[in-house]
């Protein structure tokens, strides 16, 4: 019996679902937590469900200070979403606490536990199927970013430190490259110079950010398609969800993950690097939609730093496949020999593809202003 399961009843009966669980069954395509969709049944209505997750040791050491994130930011959002008239059940992710009023429940084996309500009438996409479909996503994070500009964040913890520090991405790759203790090095040096040729750009967002021409923001980062629950009727985005890497940073870099990730057709370790370039209309696409998510709540440097959030946060990808490839493979799961170095790979050519689109980039920001 798998971890999960074998605290599964005793965690079940340490919530209050307000109604008979009937059942609790694995759920969804995440690879970090242990996740489950438990079935209630009221007397007088039809089943209630709810989202319950083992939040994953290995990601996440201090689950208290994961938890005093999500429950601040979502009690915040909530706040906001009311305050606009919108509906916060549906809206917001709302934490359950257990029986013992804690922010989450510990069980025997001191597995951490937490519990959603499941936002009804919704669809999670893997991928965007369309331009309007991504564009849904961009509004929503932008929404994201308007409702919590107020949010004070240098309260949040860093749950994962140095996670979007570029400089030190680029450090821990010079430290693989000098060690190259699997004798890889050899077989990606084109990879390993085009990383230390850009070795200036690395700098560009952190030191706009240690100059004050960036504010610190609530940033996702993990802005991928997935973490946003579409409404089923009307296509647009309805609720963020996957708070747990919700922590201090900038804004660009929310943006330039979504690029990264939406704004081409290509697997993500595609080996025909022909395949793989930057969709110039799923750019604009997202730009207008995301900048009218925020409804004016980015300031004017941030919007001309969205170009620079894309090429960062991709290059900063392809360092850290480079780095764990250099280093065996111990960080980034693969299914074939060399599955990294290919992903390092096809990043690099959409690095290539926006610096060889740089004008076009700025311009098309400058008419979604």
């Amino acid at each position: 019996m798998a971890a999960a399961e074998q605290y599964l009843s005793e965690v079940l009966g340490a919530f209050d679902f307000g109604a008979p669980v009937v059942g609790a069954i694995r759920f969804g395509a995440g690879h970090i937590n242990d996740t489950f969709v438990v079935h209630t049944q009221p007397d007088d209505c039809c089943c209630h469900r709810f989202i319950l997750q083992r939040m994953s040791p290995a990601a996440f050491k201090r689950p208290d200070q994961l938890m005093e994130n999500i429950i601040g930011v979502t009690d915040y959002l909530g706040q906001e979403i009311e305050k606009h008239g919108g509906d916060r059940s549906r809206e917001a992710l709302e934490v359950l606490r257990p029986k013992n009023g804690q922010p989450y429940y510990t069980d025997q084996g001191d597995g951490a536990w937490r519990v959603y309500p499941f936002v009804e009438n919704t669809i999670c996409y893997q991928t965007a199927e369309s331009p309007a479909l991504f564009a849904a996503s961009g509004r929503a994070f932008g929404r994201f970013q308007r409702l919590l500009r107020d949010y004070p964040a240098k309260t949040l913890y860093e749950t994962i430190p140095n996670f979007h520090n570029t400089e030190d991405r680029l450090a821990k790759l010079k430290a693989a490259v000098a060690a190259d203790a699997l004798d890889r090095a050899k077989d990606c040096q084109a990879e390993i110079q085009f990383m230390l040729d850009r070795e200036a750009d690395c700098s560009v967002a952190l030191q706009a950010l240690r100059d004050g021409v960036l504010p610190l923001r609530v940033t996702h980062n993990d802005t991928k398609l997935n973490n946003v629950l579409m409404d089923e009727t009307t296509g647009e985005g309805v609720c963020i969800i996957d708070l747990d890497t919700v922590m201090p940073g900038l804004s660009i870099n929310d943006f330039g993950d979504s690029i990264r990730f939406g704004a081409n057709h290509s697997a993500e370790d595609e080996t025909d690097l022909r395949k793989v370039n930057l969709d110039l209309e799923l750019f604009a696409a997202y730009t207008a939609a995301f900048l009218e998510g925020t409804e004016g709540a980015l300031t004017p440097a941030e919007v001309d730093f969205l170009p620079w959030g894309a090429k960062l946060m991709t290059l900063e990808c392809g360092m850290r496949f480079l780095t764990d490839y250099l280093e065996g493979d111990v960080y980034f799961h693969i299914s074939r020999p060399g599955q990294n170095l290919d992903r390092c790979r096809t990043q690099c050519k959409l690095v290539s593809d926006m610096e060889a689109n740089w004008q076009k980039l700025q311009d098309i920001v400058a008419s979604c202003r």
